[in-house]
């Protein structure tokens, strides 16, 4: 397995849509879908978690040309923080659970693009390989304790941090 950082959240990215497109395919089953979106919950409860304990600082302090970006991400992350809380609240036969997971999904596939298209590359350009292998080991190290709900405290007290910011 790559410790490269861009690496590392590209694996994340293929398994967040392979989730994404399970949840399109559940359609009328509610118990699967259920399932899925309690996936896509963790899975996206611990992405964002490493990009902004790790990947972000990092590269806003490596690359301060790219802080407009790191500043967007965040925003766009606490998008998805509060859709992902709401939606785990929510029991998978609710009216807006579909709606709500549909508009998750538009939010980060947008967020996923753009990290791939444009961000990742401006990284990829501005940091060493070394200094990548670093950032992804971190984040590897770190995914072993990362939250896996949003109701756990750690995850608390990162949107907490963003609504404060």
């Amino acid at each position: 397995m790559s410790t490269d950082a861009i690496v590392v959240l590209k694996d994340e990215h293929k398994e967040i849509r392979r989730q994404f497109k399970a949840f399109e395919r559940a359609e009328d089953d509610v118990e699967e879908r259920g399932r899925v979106v309690a996936r896509i919950i963790e899975l996206l409860t611990v992405h964002t978690y490493l990009e902004n304990e790790v990947m972000y600082p990092e590269v806003r302090t490596l690359l301060p040309d790219l802080e407009d970006d790191v500043l967007e991400s965040y925003e766009e992350h606490h998008v998805a923080d509060v859709l992902v809380m709401e939606l785990a609240a929510l029991q998978p036969d609710a009216e807006r659970y579909v709606a709500k997971t549909t508009v998750l999904i538009e939010n980060v596939t947008h967020h996923m693009d753009e990290e791939e298209q444009d961000w990742f590359p401006k990284v990829r350009e501005g940091l060493s390989r070394k200094q990548l292998q670093e950032i992804g080991a971190r984040m590897l190290e770190l995914r072993e304790s990362a939250p896996r709900s949003p109701s756990s405290p750690k995850a608390l007290k990162k949107v907490v941090d963003a609504v404060i910011a």
